[in-house]
């Protein structure tokens, strides 16, 4: 099981850059917000959905204060309805609780039940992730969250949202 300091391990292994900040434990965006953290462009929303039918999940990584278009985004993944998945799923398929969505998270679906998509915002700049804990952030390059998951088998890729 992936959790904080094997996240951090990982990374360290694969030699890729980043930069953790501890802090109390956060559940919402204001609460985040409050930490005032470093490289406000790399904040980072990360929302947990699937489809009507439980057959689909998704990990969805957008800039900190956008809104996410359900219905546009069930559109461009030609998908069922889309809904957030119940804190049940999120234990279930990742080993997490809410407030600590995260697209490490997939690191802990030994399945692949879970696929990640990422802002194309993002795309060669840097994005802010929970290392599958809510009590630290990690800014990296999100080229390099994607790398490092697609090689456990993560399906993982950019959208334009």
């Amino acid at each position: 099981m992936y959790k904080k300091q094997e996240v951090y391990a990982l990374l360290n292994e694969r030699g890729i850059e980043y930069e953790a900040i501890e802090h109390e434990a956060v559940y919402n965006m204001e609460e985040a917000d409050a930490l005032e953290l470093p490289h406000r462009e790399a904040g980072t929303k990360n929302l947990f959905i699937r489809d009507d039918k439980k057959r689909n999940y998704y990990v969805v990584s957008i800039p900190e204060h956008d809104r996410l278009d359900l219905k546009g985004l069930r559109e461009k993944l030609e998908s069922r309805p889309l809904k957030f998945a119940q804190d049940n799923e999120l234990m279930d398929l990742m080993g997490l609780i809410p407030g600590q969505v995260t697209p490490f998270g997939t690191l802990n679906d030994t399945e692949h039940k879970v696929k990640v998509l990422i802002s194309d915002y993002f795309r060669g700049g840097l994005m802010d992730a929970h290392p599958n804990d809510n009590t630290a952030t990690i800014i990296l390059k999100a080229d390099d969250v994607v790398e490092v998951l697609k090689s456990f088998g993560v399906d993982i890729s950019y959208i334009k949202l």
